[in-house]
Formats: structure tokens, sequence, C-alpha cells
């Protein structure tokens, strides 16, 4: 354990910094072990902290300090002080200019933080708090100022030196060197700032912007790279023009540029003007990435976008209103997602996603309200309550105010607080302003952690022509937070007639409210009566998933059957489906708990194949509808999590239907094949997407006409998204004649692609075969394979203990020990990816008795470790209810 524990940070303490920087004049002298970076901060008081004299306190990390000076005087050593963590100058004037120079080991930075190297390219990462690894700085977003940056380094081995804003200045230095100086004309926080040099190539165009003005755009790679380019500059010119159609934003600078790096903690980074970006989220090829990653890539090129306005314009007051910039992004970026491809499958997989992971965090040892009140690691804080719950919230407000008055307070927003470091409460009042509405109670979603839970109850009154609904909500107590009061929920909802099978109109309370509706819960129990119901109804209760909560209704197979062939909302079709799928599921479960027999529902049987056998024009709905609830999601549902009864249940029903449905599922597949040339448009998805959720069917009984398809759709290799399901799908099948030279023929072939070795890092961990631990620890010393890059970490160890749970939660224990072990590792190398990849041991309470005892012994053996504060936090919280 860390020799002195970490101390929280509280919401409650906030306090503007006692001087804060107008100016920021940088210049970096790059080499790879001792990069110099010399800083001159242009200083004043803040004018809210006038309680006397204040010594000048910045931020600073790993830093080796070589000089310091005020108004160029040197200081000397007894006027200021450096610890390990602050740069302290015990008297200042009020307004002055700070000079550094600090050297600081760009070689030795594992962690990713701040200046580093990656692959011979010098990177910064600098959010949350990697500012400080740079140089002596208020590092915090509160602190705005303008930045001019000059680069210098080595013309032959960093021939492209970039950093935020606009080139100004250039030119050649003795020595084989040269430099670029660039002017940032808008106020950011240090977070903001980013700095690359390295052997780049670049792929240019233009956008014209709605005001008639030329932005030039580049995507900088390395030049083996320069063919993968296509769809993400694609994406980024339908971005921004889809910002300017829908929130009236447009680009300020004369360039954007986007820089693809190998080694990154993140998927990719916002930094005003020079957004970097993992290589994972940039770099596509029909032969190399599949249709899920051009979908990828797309949104999160229009994500990091997006935050020009979102986030660098309008930015945050402090960490804790981290879901200001960050819940509002995703909203817009799932919006930019639907419009530009399918939207029902768009929020099926957007809450399919959120039902499964951001419940289980809610319902983990780390909850916590999407604005936090205290954090010890702020890095730890970059989760799905954050981003994906954040998101939901801004949802539920768009629908609350309806699509003009959203728009007209995101205008407000904008424009108020243009250039200013703001808070949620900021937002939301804008909001509340232009609306007219009272959001007081509404900012619960914001301060309460947990996920609400709906028990509805129907009644329909043949003699009033009545339909009863009574709705009755809680939270159930979470860490910190053990007394939970109501929210203000928004529930849409139609009335499905049993005779009709159409949605019938109703009226609440004398006011017509037509076919599809939105109710509000506001208190603990509501009753809502619709009255001139002609037939006896099945609700269908938050449509859309119109907030985030978990519904609890009493539907029979029967009523989700119905409403599987008659709902009206695509989302809550395909939510019946699921419920339905579940039912059966629980009944399978509790056979393989009970040693009998298990017996397959015929009523899901035959649900399946109305939608096989039923004509439809959305085959990507319809390949979402086939597709049976996740292993994880399944166990979310349980009180206590059995994974061996889980996964042997699941595997009977896919064996069950496909076994009944063979002829179905193999002329979907059939009738879905297609030579046409590749093209990541949403219909060749939708069908390609279809036409392998029958063969993932086919595959699951393994006759030789299904290893025939697989193994000739794989050897086809018309594109990854077919070849990867093919070697998938034959990898985690018990064909190991046919999986072994497909893996290693697909091995040798992309070698040379560390993005596709990813891919089959990935395929080969999650196979449910009982030697999935024992190839996890070969490939750990594949030469592909390394403990120092992110990507490579969660492709193999984060792939196995995230995805194989039969395999993971093995009752020797043996999974959890292996994860423990790189976890103590990599807290040494960069403890932000191992306080992320721990997560599967800090939900032990879930599981039985005797694994709750192995994962809790594992977490006690990392707490014995000398830890980072990333992992103190995370051990914990998870300890302690131990």
């Amino acid at each position: 354990m860390s020799a002195s524990a970490p101390q929280p940070i509280y919401l409650n303490d906030y306090r503007p910094p006692a001087y804060r920087v107008t100016h920021t004049e940088l210049k970096f002298d790059l080499v790879s072990s001792a990069t110099r970076v010399i800083a001159r901060l242009h200083l004043e008081r803040h004018p809210e902290r006038q309680e006397g004299e204040l010594p000048l306190v910045l931020d600073g990390e790993q830093l080796r300090l070589l000089h310091i000076a005020i108004d160029g005087q040197a200081l000397e050593d007894d006027e200021y002080d450096v610890n390990e963590s602050h740069l302290t100058v015990y008297r200042v004037p009020s307004t002055f200019v700070l000079d550094t120079e600090v050297e600081v080991d760009p070689e030795a930075n594992t962690a990713l933080e701040g200046l580093y190297l990656s692959n011979g390219m010098f990177c910064t990462q600098c959010e949350a708090e990697g500012f400080r690894r740079i140089t002596f700085y208020p590092d915090r977003p509160d602190v705005m100022a303008t930045f001019s940056t000059t680069v210098i380094g080595d013309k032959g081995s960093l021939p492209v030196l970039l950093s935020n804003g606009n080139p100004v200045e250039q030119g050649d230095l003795p020595n084989g060197k040269h430099f670029v100086t660039w002017d940032d004309p808008h106020p950011k926080p240090c977070y903001l700032f980013a700095l690359v040099a390295g052997d780049l190539q670049k792929v240019e165009d233009h956008f014209t912007t709605m005001s008639g003005r030329d932005v030039t755009l580049q995507l900088w790679v390395e030049e083996e790279n320069l063919s993968k380019t296509d769809h993400a500059m694609a994406s980024l010119k339908r971005a921004m023009k889809w910002d300017e159609e829908t929130y009236g934003r447009e680009y300020d600078l004369d360039r954007f540029m986007i820089v693809a790096v190998n080694d990154f903690n993140m998927g990719a980074m916002e930094n005003k003007g020079l957004n970097i970006f993992n290589s994972a989220a940039v770099l596509t090829h029909p032969q190399t990435a599949t249709d899920a990653t051009f979908q990828r890539v797309e949104g999160i090129v229009a994500h990091e976008y997006f935050h020009n306005w979102s986030g660098n314009r309008v930015t945050c007051r402090d960490w804790f209103q981290l879901s200001l910039k960050e819940g509002f992004t995703v909203f817009r970026d799932q919006c930019f997602s639907a419009d530009t491809n399918s939207a029902p499958v768009k929020r099926i997989e957007d809450v399919s996603f959120f039902r499964t992971a951001q419940f289980a965090e809610d319902a983990g040892p780390t909850a916590h309200p999407v604005q936090p009140d205290h954090y010890i690691e702020i890095g730890n804080f970059y989760t799905l309550t954050i981003y994906e719950k954040g998101a939901e919230i801004v949802r539920m407000l768009r629908n609350l105010l309806g699509w003009e008055a959203f728009r007209q307070g995101s205008d407000l927003y904008f424009q108020r607080y243009d250039g200013q470091a703001v808070t949620i409460e900021d937002f939301v009042e804008c909001m509340a302003e232009v609306s007219g509405l009272d959001l007081g109670q509404f900012m619960r979603w914001y301060f309460q952690a947990g996920t609400p839970e709906i028990d509805a109850i129907g009644e329909y009154d043949y003699a009033k022509g009545e339909y009863r609904l009574t709705l009755r909500q809680r939270t159930p107590p979470t860490p910190d937070q053990h007394e939970k009061l109501p929210l203000h929920i928004p529930v849409r909802m139609g009335l499905v007639g049993t005779k009709s099978g159409k949605d019938l109109s109703m009226t609440l309370e004398g006011e017509s409210l037509g076919t599809d509706a939105v109710i509000h819960l506001r208190d603990e129990e509501q009753e809502f009566v619709f009255t001139d119901i002609a037939e006896a109804p099945v609700p269908s209760l938050l449509r859309g998933f119109s907030a985030p909560v978990k519904l609890r209704f009493p539907y029979g197979r029967e009523d989700l059957a119905f409403l599987l062939q008659h709902d009206s909302d695509g989302f809550n079709r395909w939510d019946s489906g699921q419920r339905l799928a579940l039912l059966a599921l629980d009944d399978l479960i509790a056979a393989h708990r009970n040693g009998v027999e298990k017996v397959m529902d015929s009523r899901v049987t035959e649900a399946f194949r109305g939608l096989l056998t039923t004509d439809t024009d959305d085959k990507a709905v319809l390949a979402e509808m086939l597709t049976l609830p996740s292993e994880a999601y399944i166990a979310e549902q349980q009180p206590v999590v059995d994974v061996d009864a889980i996964h042997a249940a699941r595997t009977f029903v896919k064996q069950a239907l496909a076994l009944a449905l063979r002829d179905e599922f193999m002329a979907v597949y059939r009738a879905n094949q297609s030579d046409a040339p590749y093209v990541p448009e949403p219909r060749q998805i939708a069908q390609r997407s279809l036409k392998n959720v029958a063969l993932s069917y086919l595959m699951a009984i393994e006759d030789e006409e299904a290893v025939e398809l697989a193994r000739n759709q794989f050897e086809d290799g018309h594109n990854m998204t077919d070849v990867r399901t093919a070697l998938t799908l034959l990898t985690h099948s018990s064909r190991g004649d046919i999986a072994d030279p497909a893996l290693k023929a697909f091995g040798e072939k992309w070698a040379h692609d560390p993005l596709v070795m990813d891919q089959w890092f990935s395929i080969q961990v999650t196979r449910p075969q009982s030697d999935a631990l024992e190839r996890v620890k070969f490939l750990m010393d594949h030469p592909a394979f390394s403990l120092t890059n992110p990507n490579k970490v969660r492709a193999l160890i984060g792939a196995f203990a995230g995805q194989n749970r039969v395999n993971f939660h093995r009752a020797d224990g043996e999974g959890y020990r292996l994860l423990a072990d790189v976890v103590i590792e990599l807290n040494k190398l960069n403890p932000e990816i191992a306080a992320r990849i721990i997560t599967p041991l800090t939900r032990w309470q879930r599981f039985d008795e005797s694994r709750q005892a192995l994962m809790k012994a594992e977490l006690e053996r990392i707490r014995a470790e000398e830890l980072s504060s990333n992992v103190y936090e995370v051990i914990e919280k998870a300890l302690a209810t131990a």
C-alpha cells in the first residue's frame, strides 16, 4: 500500500486560483531523454482572490528545474521551493512574468501523460493533469490563456513539428535542427495543449464553412498508413457540415489537424486545432478494418471535432464538471451517427452497451454521480457514468424541451459562455431560461448516483374503457449515498391494442395525447388513468429508452411476443425480444443449476421464426433482433452471477434455435451474400450484419455445410468484416483442424499491421474453450504484444477478462491471479491503464462465496503493493465493504 494514503479532493472546496495566466509562451528543444522546455507565463492576481499576500503555487511533476526568474530577475534559492508535486514562489507582484526552464525525459515516460515518445514520435497527452509533466503551471481547467509555442527538433528525424493553432514562423537552425512557431489566439486551459513531432506524412483536404471561409484539413500519419485515411477525412467533413446545419457551429481556425499515434491511453483527444488520435480510432481500410471499426472511427472523429465548441470554446470550470463537455458531446456524436447511419440500430447499440456496462458500474463499488462531489484521482472518472449516462441526461433534456427550445438553449449556452470555464448548472440554467421549465428536480440526475428502478403495473377496466397505470420509482443505495430522492423521469409510452395490433389514442386528464406520448414520473408513486381506451391494450413503456432506468412490468411471454410483432416503436420491439429471451434463459439457468434437463421455450423459437420469415427492408434492425442478450447482460439480471450456468444456458438457446431454424438461417445467409465492391455504407453494413448473424447460428451446431461456409468466407478475404467473423466462428468452434491453420495464416499475413494483430489477439483469448487462459499467457510472450502499449493490453488482457467470462472466472481463480499480476506490473508503468483494467475484479460481490474469496484475495495482494493514486482509489473502493 502507498506509504501515505492519497487524499480526496472535494467539489465544495473549489476556489478560483490565486493567480491566472493571460498568455503562455513555450519553447521546446526536443531530445529523446533530455528535452528542454522554456516557459514564459504572463500572470496576474485573480480578481476574486484579493485576501492579502498569497504565494504563487504551480503544479509540476517529474521536472528538473534549471532556471527561474520573475520579470527578468533570477530568483535566489530562498525565494522559492520545489517538491515532487509543486513549485512555490513565496512573494510575487500582482502582475508579472514568470520564466522557467525545465528538463523532462520523454523516453522514460511509460505513463503516456505529458510529453512522451511513441515509435520515435514525440507526443503529448495533457487531459486531465498531464501538462504538469511538461512545465510548471496552474494545471486546472479554469485557467485559460492564449498560447504561442515554438517547437525545435532534428530536421532529419523530426521533419514535422506540430502544435495548436496556426503556424506563424518557421526556419532552419544550426546543427541540423529546425523550428516552427504556432500561435493559438483562442484562450484555452492547458489540458488542451498539444505537440507532435516526428517523421509523418499528411493527407490534405479543404472545407468551406457556412460563412465562406476556407479551412485546411490535414491528417498526419506514418507513411505506411497513408492508404487508411480516406474514411476519417470524409467523416471529418461530414461532421463539420452536420455541426453547422444542426447547431450553427462554425470552425474557428485556419486549419484542423488530426495525428494518428500508436501509444495512447484514450481513444482520441480534442486538443484545440490539433486532435491527437489513437491510431485505432482513425485508421481504416476494407482489408484491415471491420464495419464496426469504420462506424467507430466516424463517431470518434465527429466527437472530437464537436468538442471544439462543447469543450474547447466553452470548457469546464473544474473536473467535477467533466460531463459538461463529455456528456453533451457524446449526445451530439450519437445524434450525428444516427443521422448518418441507421437511427434505430444506433439507439439499440447504444442502449445495449449502456444497460450492460453502465448499469454494472452504477451497481458496483465505484458508483458515482454524473457530477461527483469528490475524487482522489481524476483519471479514474473518465467513466461510462460521466460519458454515457451524462449523454442520456442531455437526451432527456432535449426530449423535455423539444428540439427547437433545446437548440435555443444550446445557442444561449455557447454565446453566453464563449471563452469561459463553466459548470453543469450553467448549462442546465440556459435550458431552463429558454424553455421556462423548472429543472430543479431534474438536476438530481446529476447529483444522485445509481440506476433508478421503476416498478409498473397496469389494469384495464372493460366497463369504463380505462387503463390504469401505476408507476413507482426507487434508486438503490450506492457508496457514499444511502438516501435517494425521487427523480423527474420522462416515460415515453404507447398502448397497443390486443385486437387491432395498433397504437391506441390516449387521453389523460381530459387531454388528448395521441398514440405516442411522454408522461412524467416525479413522485415515488403516481397513477395515470387513460380514458376512452376502446380495447384491452398491452403497454409499450419507456419507448426509445426515454430515461436511463430499469423497468419492471409483469409482461407475460405472450405479451412480449405480441409486442415483438406489433409495437410501432422499433426500440421496444427489439427490447421485447430481449425480454422474451431472458425469461427463457432464466428457466435454463435454473435447470442447469438443478441438474435437470434443459427444454427450449417454443415461444422464443416461433418468435424467431417469424422474424426470419417476414419480409423487412431494415436488415440492420433484424440482425439486432436476432442477436441474443450477451452473457454480461444476462449476468446483470441475476441476483448471484453463475458464469457456468449462464454460459451453458445461452449456448443451449443458440444451438436449439439453430437446430429448429437451420433452413431459415441458411436462407437468410445465402440471400445476403454479395460480390459487390466493399463500401462501409448503411445498406451494405446491414446486409453483412444479417448474413453474419445467420452464420453465427449455423456455426453453433457445426454441421459440415456451416463449417464449409465459414471456411470459404475466411478464405475469400473479401473484407475484414467477413474475414474476422469467419475466423472468430472457426476459432471459437471445436474444429481445431480448420481453426489453427486459419489463425496461423491470418497472423502471418498481418504480422506487419499492429491494429489487425490486436484483432488476432482478441479472437483467440475470447474463445470459450478451457485452454483460453493458457493461450493468454502464451500470447503475452508474442513479439507483437507489449505491456507498454494500451491497445495491446486492451486487446489481450482486457478482452480476456471482460469478454471471456466463463474462463476468466475459472473456479480455481487463475484468471483472477493473471489479471492481478498484470495490474501490479502496469501500476509501475502506466497507472491509468492499470486502474481501468482492474474493473472485473472490483465486482466480486456479485459472485458465489468461493469466487468472492478468490477475487478479494487478489485485490488484497494488489493493495499490499506500493500503489499509484489511480490504483489505490479503485482498490480501496472495491474493498471498502469487504
